[in-house]
């Protein structure tokens, strides 16, 4: 009897399956099951010989708590983590509802839409990532409102292809096969959730058998009851502290962003009710960054305006009861806390007797965390915390409730795309305005000859000089004395890195302070070994601009960047040209081109 040939199969077998899908899968599989509430949805797996699954996606979800993977698709386990965790939170989110009798499969439109929001709450899981490139930013808006804009507008491309199924779709619809009650697995999955969040905050707050003070089981009750504010709450300390709440004059409570605490004054007496109130009334505060958000606003009354704005939200969506003498005016119903300001501060003395929940004349978002003796010892990323917490709540806030106030609503909206970094920002600044220099292929300059062909010479690659004078940028750079040293060489070093991956051997250098100096064209990896910051008086930028641009041997057509910390005469550069400034730096004009703030 002859052998198959080596590597062949047997007529009849199917060839043996690569042991890395398995390892893969089942690796994956581990990940999605950690999460808490991903495990508690009894859902159970078909891969081995599935029928169902997609031919060229990765998974599909139906309505009888089956996931169905297809065998030869491979993965790393990090991704099969992110697209099994998906198909689950289908279920948990309820878009395939278990149901007996015959069921009506979505419209395209309504599948794409479930997907989008399912992959945007995925990006506050934190559990595996997505096997394809994700859109760069989703819409705001639950399921149906996105539905309905498909319907009417078509599904836009990036986000066709959100799901776990590839081109095809990741949730089907089928009769509940089995004799027992069709599954809830909305409310198993809500359930799960909220067990998983009061764990966690038990574990952290170390929670014992001491007796809970009021301000407790209101702060429980929003990780309970209360998905909007939920992920916020979850994540939240208490302290309740007579003798700090009396040295640092905290009539009610007050808050704290950076630390994640609410201080409280336990002599206070307030109902459950009233807490609720008071503790969701410090989380926006916190969540919606109202203390980075004053600006060169007066402290106390930018606190006043947002008072106003969160007392209006919380009796609009029925949280809990305000305590007596707490801000409110229905007149200024429907504004954001800017305009507020705006408004009061026509009558800044009577402004100035208004008080919040620390008391009158003292703001309620504190600058700095108060120190206690259970104060942790350094703090998470602050950004990513509150968006994580305010954007989970949002998607499993119970709509049943009511609509939320559309201004609350816009501005976790807003949170949900944020800000690019001032380096990417500048990368794409130079991808558009600043050419790549093309590369000319000449036997004059012969490569490198190959190992396997060595008798072979090859054409060599190099830059025409007029290609060069062609792709470069200037630089006008504040050297005075003010100009921080730090983040100034941070911006060079982003400048030399940029120009570099372009192939810019060289850009035009005017430094300034007092008096312009043209230093040329320099390398871009020795601009800030040239740097010296002089500190001889106030800066005169707009000659170095007249210097530059006046020059015979600068491009017409160049971009110039200008580099300083906003303490400069004001400018006109008459062509494309952009600001990098530190970060809270204001320049004494208003400018025409981009402006990065360097972080």
């Amino acid at each position: 009897m002859s052998r198959p040939a080596r590597g062949g199969s047997r007529r009849g077998r199917p060839p043996a399956p690569d042991p890395r899908l398995e390892l893969h899968y089942r690796h994956g599989l581990e990940i999605a099951r950690r999460h808490p509430a991903l495990s508690a949805l009894d859902a159970h797996f078909c891969r081995a010989s599935c029928r169902v699954a997609p031919a060229q996606g990765w998974a599909l979800v139906d309505s009888d708590g089956c996931v169905h993977v297809n065998p030869r698709k491979l993965a790393e386990p990090r991704e099969w983590a992110w697209v099994l965790a998906h198909c689950l939170l289908h279920l948990g989110f309820g878009h395939v509802p278990a149901a007996r009798g015959e069921r009506t499969a979505p419209d395209p439109a309504a599948l794409a839409a479930r997907c989008l929001v399912v992959s945007r709450f995925q990006q506050t899981l934190a559990v595996g990532t997505a096997p394809f490139a994700l859109p760069e930013s989703f819409p705001g808006g639950d399921e149906d409102q996105l539905a309905e804009r498909f319907r009417r507008d078509g599904v836009p491309a990036p986000f066709a292809r959100c799901g776990a199924g590839g081109p095809e779709p990741d949730q089907r619809l089928e009769p509940w096969p089995y004799l027992r009650d069709p599954a809830d697995w909305q409310d198993v999955f809500a359930r799960a959730l909220t067990r998983a969040v009061s764990a966690s905050m038990n574990a952290a707050g170390g929670a014992g058998d001491t007796p809970k003070g009021p301000w407790h089981r209101a702060l429980d009750w929003f990780v309970s009851s209360y998905p909007l504010l939920g992920g916020i709450a979850a994540g939240m300390t208490v302290v309740a502290d007579a003798d700090l709440a009396r040295a640092h004059r905290i009539s009610v409570a007050a808050v704290n962003a950076a630390a994640a605490e609410i201080y409280v004054n336990p002599l206070c007496v307030l109902g459950e009710e009233e807490w609720r109130f008071v503790l969701a009334h410090e989380m926006l505060h916190a969540a919606l960054r109202h203390a980075d958000r004053c600006g060169a606003r007066d402290p106390y009354l930018f606190n006043v305006s947002c008072d106003y704005v969160i007392n209006g939200w919380l009796l609009e969506m029925g949280v809990g009861a305000m305590p007596p003498g707490l801000l409110h005016d229905p007149a200024l119903a429907g504004l954001s806390a800017e305009e507020v300001y705006d408004r009061i501060t026509t009558d800044v003395r009577r402004s100035r007797r208004l008080a919040t929940l620390r008391g009158k004349g003292r703001g309620d978002v504190l600058g700095e965390p108060l120190p206690h003796p259970t104060a942790p010892a350094e703090y998470v990323d602050l950004d990513a915390f509150y968006r994580r917490g305010l954007l989970q709540g949002f998607d499993l806030h119970d709509r049943t409730r009511g609509t939320l106030p559309a201004g609350l609503v816009e501005e976790i909206r807003a949170l949900a795309h944020p800000p690019l970094p001032w380096d990417v920002r500048l990368a794409r600044w130079f991808d558009e305005h600043v050419p790549r220099p093309e590369p000319l292929r000449s036997f004059a300059r012969p490569s490198r000859r190959q190992a396997s062909t060595p008798d072979i010479p090859r054409a060599g690659r190099y830059f025409p000089p007029e290609e060069l004078e062609r792709c470069t940028f200037g630089v006008v750079l504040d050297t005075s004395g003010s100009m921080p040293a730090r983040l100034l060489g941070k911006a060079l070093g982003a400048i030399a890195s940029y120009a570099g991956s372009r192939d810019v051997p060289a850009a035009r250098v005017v430094f300034c302070d007092a008096a312009p100096f043209d230093a040329g064209y320099l390398p871009v990896t020795e601009i800030a070994g040239r740097v010296r910051v002089r500190g001889r008086g106030g800066t005169e930028l707009q000659p170095g601009v007249d210097l530059l641009l006046a020059a015979d041997d600068f491009p017409p057509a160049a971009p110039v960047l200008l580099i300083t910390d906003g303490a400069c005469d004001v400018l006109r550069v008459r062509r494309e040209h952009a600001f990098l400034l530190p970060r809270g730096a204001r320049l004494p004009f208003a400018p025409r081109g981009p402006v990065f703030a360097m972080h």
